[in-house]
């Protein structure tokens, strides 16, 4: 079972610029006007009216030059029951423009210490302020005087953000957090589509983001007969069926739903493909379609190609065996009145036949009509014994290699027969003639000699071989359908096939074919 899916949100958020504090027109002190003391609130108030009352003695002396009409200084009243005077002289006799010098150094101060209590990020700098460096002319005339700025204009300290996308500063526009990385909202694409991800939720593969659907679309498995996303079931899992060397994936109600499985390949119907169907049921995809042997005479030449392999070995049949391609019920009933032999279940393909018997063999090929096989011709032949081997018996419709791997098969049932080689149990019989059916199988897909299983195989000379070279070779399609063939023999899960080849193919490579046929003609087993 596969499931990958990984799905998230993404942080979206906006960049915020940090909005300016209006500014003060005229130069004020704050203080902690609430505190409990009111003896320090009356101080820093009285030393407040003392400052402003210079400001307009000073105004008063210098305003033109004229004598002065009034020598009172105004009063500041607190509330409605106090009155405070100013007081009429200093007890300071440092200069009056040192004084005022010191009140406008202590009122900055206390403005810097108000900006403390700011939060962080809103602050304003002396150093970046033009104003503030601006020089001081003239006396303390209000006509002339210019304003420090206790309040000033205040810069936002924001944190430089880059797009992981574009690389690029993102500003103060819109931009979205994931992963750790920000993005342009334009920049968060979808690394299949491209396009920007625009949803709520996304997908993520390692780093990479998705789209949802994008990434179902590359993660979640399609079948392959529907084309629908496999359905998960009833623990939320994704569960299908894989063919174990096609790795064809589909859902595992087509195993039961009646579709269509080629009955050479093992592979399902696909909805967008038809198969042929022959008269017997059995269903042939396109592919071993091609390549399909459909009466005994287009067979004969493939029949004695294997023979003279046979002979290239030095395991020459001296009897000439009849071979008939038949239908499926015909070889069934053959197996039925057959009393020796082990056969393969639930469907037999080839049969090696040493009864007599009376067989209905396939005579003249079907035609091709609206994806089905039709006007098949057969014609009912008696078999008589002329010695250990009556006739090979081959299911008509396969594919060439897959009706060779069965002759070469059945061939090595005759010449074990023929040689005298009695009574062996079925593990030893079927598993020696696997193996042959397996090296005829490896000189026809021409593997490359250092990949193939067999060692003893490089040694057989194959005339099938070369005339096949010499039309031009195979296609890859047929390669591709002898590996198949050979994977069916070598994972056969049956004791006699399947257990019986491993066996003998673990003998002939380590003794080679001829030491494991002798050990076999006088011990009835294979050589450890």
């Amino acid at each position: 079972m596969d499931s990958a899916s990984s799905s998230s949100s993404p942080s979206s958020s906006s960049s915020y610029g940090v909005a300016r504090v209006s500014h003060i027109s005229n130069p004020c002190i704050f203080g902690e006007v609430g505190s409990s003391s009111s003896s320090t609130y009356r101080e820093r108030k009285w030393k407040l009216m003392k400052w402003v009352s210079k400001l307009f003695k000073s105004g008063s002396n210098g305003g033109g030059g004229g004598a002065r009409t009034n020598h009172h200084l105004p009063q500041f009243q607190e509330d409605e029951n106090m009155v405070f005077p100013l007081p009429s002289s200093s007890l300071d006799d440092r200069s009056r423009a040192a004084r005022a010098k010191e009140e406008l150094d202590r009122a900055v101060s206390l403005s810097l210490a108000d900006d403390t209590k700011r939060p962080h990020g809103y602050g304003w700098s002396m150093d970046n302020n033009p104003d503030f460096r601006r020089p001081f002319h003239g006396g303390l005339n209000p006509s002339s005087y210019i304003p420090p700025p206790y309040e000033p204009s205040y810069q936002c300290r924001r944190r430089q953000r880059i797009c992981g996308g574009c690389n690029r500063d993102i500003g103060l526009g819109n931009y979205l957090g994931c992963m750790g990385t920000f993005f342009h909202p334009e920049c968060f694409l979808c690394h299949s589509c491209s396009y920007p991800i625009t949803e709520h939720e996304f997908s993520l593969s390692g780093t990479k983001p998705y789209h949802k659907l994008c990434f179902k679309e590359l993660t979640h498995p399609k079948c392959e007969v529907c084309h629908h996303f496999i359905p998960t079931n009833d623990a939320g899992l994704i569960e299908y069926r894989c063919h174990p060397f096609w790795n064809q994936k589909y859902c595992p109600s087509h195993e039961y739903d009646k579709t269509a499985r080629c009955c050479s390949c093992e592979r399902l119907e696909s909805w967008d493909v038809r198969y042929y169907t022959l008269e017997d049921g059995r269903s042939l995809c396109l592919e071993c379609m091609e390549t399909a042997i459909t009466d005994t005479g287009d067979c004969q030449p493939l029949y004695h190609s294997i023979r003279d392999y046979y002979e290239g070995m030095y395991m020459k049949l001296d009897q000439q065996i009849p071979m008939l391609l038949v239908q499926r019920e015909a070889l069934n009933d053959a197996i039925v009145g057959e009393k020796n032999g082990y056969h393969h279940m639930p469907e037999t393909r080839g049969l090696c036949l040493s009864e007599e018997q009376t067989v209905t063999s396939v005579l003249k090929r079907p035609r091709l009509g609206a994806h089905r096989l039709v006007g098949m011709r057969t014609q009912p032949q008696k078999l008589t014994r002329k010695c250990e081997v009556t006739a090979i018996l081959v299911l008509y419709g396969l594919p060439r290699l897959l009706t060779g791997a069965i002759l070469a098969h059945e061939l090595m049932h005759g010449w074990l027969r023929l040689k005298g080689y009695r009574n062996l149990n079925p593990e030893v019989e079927e598993g020696i003639c696997q193996v042959l059916s397996y090296m005829w199988l490896e000189s026809e897909v021409l593997s490359d000699p250092s990949s193939r299983n067999l060692p003893s195989a490089s040694t057989a000379t194959s005339s099938s071989s070369s005339s096949s070279n010499k039309k031009g070779g195979k296609s890859n399609v047929e390669k591709k359908l002898g590996e198949f063939f050979k994977h069916q023999i070598a994972h056969d899960a049956s004791p006699a096939y399947g257990g019986g080849f491993r066996t003998a193919n673990a003998a002939v490579c380590k003794y080679g074919l001829r030491r494991t046929l002798d050990h076999i003609r006088f011990t009835g087993t294979f050589p450890l």
